[in-house]
């Protein structure tokens, strides 16, 4: 057990050297600009690895925590999540390259105004797909908020196997005492003032990266930490730890249950075109991009730093089913319960503080991602239409900033609140892993407008448009409507039967097709998605 002060102080202390690494990185930047002139050779080589650390803001809770819960129920499954995001930043440097040079040319601000750039400036696709981004977002940084309260409360009760297992997902009915709900109010404020002090949109954030990048380190070294403190430590190195987990055949059954290539391939498809089209990650490589230069260090950067992350996953998931009974401890809080079983406190500190960092790092940057869509997309065009923003002798460019970085801010509150809401009522049941994968799948439906509209001339927006509505409610009867349904807010009779007893529109055998839950939802969303686009 570890006093809850003492959790508190350190956050709170984590927090503010974070404040301190932007502020540092805000005044280098605007010193440099104000000189006007060029870095030196060190420091664009610094900004170069910069960049590769702000991508993996890739690793969230998912990686820290959720991995070694998938490695638990399927042994090497976890590593398609990482194969499709090293695929793409390794082997595709050409092509990324050619994004940036066109979002650069045309000022292009997110993924929405990407999009719709390539379609003529459709302000329909891009509400469109700004909408869709949100609701694919929202359940992910529910998974950060669900995985940072679990941790919170696995260090504050005392150490026992079973009053761990029962502890970390349970949560107090009254918000105000919701661990989870503290965390979603701290993350909301967090991310307004690290992200919301500059109008411009297209302007770098260079302090923000900088912070990023830190936590990005901060995150590896606590892993590698727990990795090797588990296997070198609590075991005799990795042949020890494998030989038993070999002769302990819970430990084999558990470990295989939950493999299947058709889900591999599936999830190295998501996370190919994810990498780049989720919000926070789009943001980064390419609106953040300031050198072709530093496309070509990540494209063997960032694959390494996915390697070294992942290294100790196995050994540690193999280790929480071999300390703990089965059943006991969530797979998701073996990085936390395994050195707090050894009685390593300030180990578990650390990587507690590793795990924090996962989750502030993409919350942080998806609420600016997606607060700067929804102004940029939604609002501001609405309030244009309404005559709210035309420049007038009352109504100056002066005045319009302030406006829009408190429409921001609001935002982010609200997707905050919106994330909350979520992780109460449908993400307490589902592991780490399944909540990433439905985000995952959600933005995988901009996959076939994003990559036609940069080969295909004759592809139109109105195609674009439809094909993306059309795979988003096959996605939302598919895989939603079952989550839904799993959380109690739907009669189970829809899910075994199908709407109106028609059994081949059941949600997950949909045209009678059997699959598992995760390759149907994306095979089908994704087929139709794309057939829509292109007829």
């Amino acid at each position: 057990m570890i006093d809850g002060w003492t959790i508190l102080a350190v956050a709170l202390g984590y927090v503010g050297i974070l404040f301190a690494i932007a502020w540092i990185g805000d005044r280098r930047e605007q010193a440099s600009l104000s000189a006007a002139q060029p870095g030196t050779k060190a420091s664009k080589k610094v900004g170069t690895v910069i960049y590769a650390l702000t991508l993996a803001v890739y690793c969230t809770s998912w990686t820290f925590f959720g991995s070694v819960g998938l490695a638990a129920t399927s042994g090497l499954g976890f590593i398609p999540v990482y194969l499709g995001a090293s695929l793409m930043i390794g082997l595709c440097v050409p092509f990324m390259i050619r994004m940036v040079r066109l979002a650069k040319s045309q000022n292009i601000t997110s993924i929405a105004d990407f999009i719709a750039a390539r379609y003529g400036k459709s302000q329909t696709l891009a509400a469109l797909v700004t909408i869709i981004a949100v609701v694919g977002t929202i359940p992910y940084i529910a998974l950060q908020l669900k995985a940072a309260a679990a941790s919170v409360e696995v260090l504050l009760r005392p150490y026992a196997s079973a009053d761990l297992a029962t502890s970390a997902l349970t949560w107090s009915l009254a918000p105000a005492g919701d661990m989870a709900f503290l965390i979603a109010l701290s993350m909301a404020a967090f991310t307004i003032a690290f992200g919301t002090r500059h109008i411009d949109a297209t302007e770098h954030q260079g302090g923000l990266m900088l912070a990023v990048a830190a936590e990005s380190i901060v995150k590896l070294i606590a892993f590698l930490c727990v990795g090797l403190f588990v296997t070198y430590i609590m075991f005799d190195g990795f042949a020890d730890l494998w030989a038993k987990a070999s002769a302990a055949g819970h430990v084999r059954d558990t470990v295989d249950e939950g493999w299947s290539l058709s889900r591999g391939i599936t999830i190295t498809v998501l996370s190919f075109v994810c990498i780049l089209l989720l919000p926070r990650q789009f943001h980064v490589a390419v609106v953040e991009n300031q050198s072709e230069r530093d496309v070509r260090t990540a494209a063997w950067l960032f694959p390494l730093y996915l390697i070294a992350i992942n290294v100790f996953v196995l050994p540690i998931a193999l280790a929480g089913l071999l300390i703990f009974e089965p059943g006991t401890v969530d797979a998701d809080m073996f990085v936390l319960a395994l050195p707090l079983s050894a009685g390593a406190n300030t180990l578990a500190m650390f990587a507690f503080i590793g795990g924090l960092s996962a989750a502030t790092a993409m919350v942080i940057v998806a609420s600016i991602a997606l607060a700067i869509m929804v102004c940029n997309e939604i609002i501001v065009p609405f309030m244009l239409r309404r005559a709210a923003l035309r420049p007038t002798a009352q109504n100056d460019v002066a005045e319009i900033g302030p406006l829009l970085l408190n429409i921001r801010r609001m935002t982010i509150i609200v997707i905050m609140l919106l994330a909350y809401g979520f992780h109460r009522t449908m993400g307490q049941s589902a592991a780490l892993a399944s909540i990433g994968l439905l985000s995952f799948s959600a933005i995988a439906q901009f996959a076939p407008a994003f990559f036609a509209g940069l080969v295909w001339r004759r592809a139109t927006a109105r195609g674009a448009i439809a094909g993306i509505t059309a795979g988003f409610l096959v996605w939302s009867w598919t895989m939603l409507v079952p989550w839904v349904a799993t959380a109690g807010w739907i009669a189970p009779g829809l899910i075994e039967a199908g709407p109106f007893g028609i059994a081949w529109l059941r949600p997950e055998a949909l045209f009678g097709a059997e699959m598992t839950p995760l390759v149907h939802g994306v095979f089908w969303s994704l087929v139709i998605n794309t057939l829509t686009f292109a007829i």
